[in-house]
């Protein structure tokens, strides 16, 4: 499915990414569930945030081959506030 994309578009009325296939098919993906399901914390969902509005292309890539986890984990800087006092 991943090489049959043909575009990736966020839509903010509805809070999905609705991409484009070569076959003609459309397929939309629920942004807020993709955060419920992958995301721990606010600077986790930062970063697929930014992903949505600026790559949403890289952002269904990695959703679909299933290396979303690993990406937060290494892209994600955070200090908890309790470290901060």
């Amino acid at each position: 499915m991943i090489n049959s994309i043909i575009s990736c578009e966020f839509n903010i009325d509805t809070a999905c990414v609705e991409v484009k296939l070569t076959d003609g098919s459309m397929v939309s993906i629920d942004c807020i569930a993709v955060e419920n399901e992958y995301t721990n914390n606010m600077y986790e969902t930062s970063e697929l945030d930014f992903l949505i509005y600026n790559e949403p292309m890289s952002y269904v890539r990695l959703l679909l081959s299933g290396k979303m986890e690993e990406y937060l984990l290494n892209n994600t800087d955070y200090t908890p506030l309790s470290d901060m006092r």
